[in-house]
């Protein structure tokens, strides 16, 4: 009998505390991102969806939904909600897009994406991350996207075209390879700029042959990380 009323009881904490993650999750969407300027729907309904704190450290998720990106170990973070959020609405997914995403992180950018496009591709460069996003990944039930450990900056030509990159790391340049990668009409956002310092965050338009850039706004991502060769 003690043993079934305890069972009861550790049921109901985690049903409570899923419907406390749920209930945070809509308050992130509606505060940090439908009050400022995310009003694509479908991106939207993606971020309402993602388990955040199913991508983040134990010790972290008590932050999960926290307006601020979050460290996810080997000097790597996860972005703020809003800047996922914000990219993802500046490639303007349709569900019948191929992506690929530079820097899988802990795969929550990979998450959302899947909960959009028809399928992604992911490349991580650490490779106990890389493992560490493919299990997150899998334990949710994303199981279209695929992850690869290795160097972002060449993309992944056997996987190309795609309709849209997104680089989730800083670049001192925008990587020729992933222009040729992007298909025509396909559109790539990248943070631009000095490791460790303000970037910009660009928009990067693939028209015909012809290629056109924007920036965005001021951005401070981690640097993008290559092979020692």
């Amino acid at each position: 009998m003690k043993i079934r009323i305890l069972f009861c009881f550790l049921m109901c904490q985690i049903f409570l505390f899923g419907e406390d993650y749920n209930k945070v999750r809509e308050e992130m969407v509606r505060y940090q991102l439908e009050s400022r300027d995310i009003q694509n729907k479908t991106v939207l309904r993606a971020m309402k969806k993602v388990p955040r704190h199913r991508f983040v450290p134990d010790k972290q998720k008590h932050h999960a939904y926290d307006d601020r990106p979050l460290p996810i170990g080997y000097g790597q973070t996860i972005s703020q909600p809003y800047i996922v959020a914000y990219m993802t609405q500046v490639i303007d997914p349709k569900p019948e897009y191929r992506v690929l995403e530079i820097g899988t992180g802990s795969g929550y950018q990979a998450a959302v994406l899947a909960e959009i496009v028809d399928s992604v591709f992911t490349i991580e460069i650490v490779k106990e991350l890389a493992d560490r996003a493919r299990s997150n990944l899998e334990e949710n039930g994303y199981s279209k996207v695929v992850v690869r450990h290795g160097d972002g900056y060449f993309g992944w030509e056997s996987k190309a075209p795609f309709d849209a990159i997104v680089v989730t790391a800083a670049a001192e340049h925008i990587p020729p390879p992933l222009i040729k990668q992007l298909k025509p009409d396909g559109k790539m956002i990248i943070p631009v700029g000095s490791p460790f310092m303000i970037q910009s965050l660009m928009l990067v338009e693939k028209k015909g042959e012809s290629v056109r850039t924007t920036s965005l706004f001021p951005v401070r991502f981690v640097p993008l990380t290559r092979e020692t060769r």
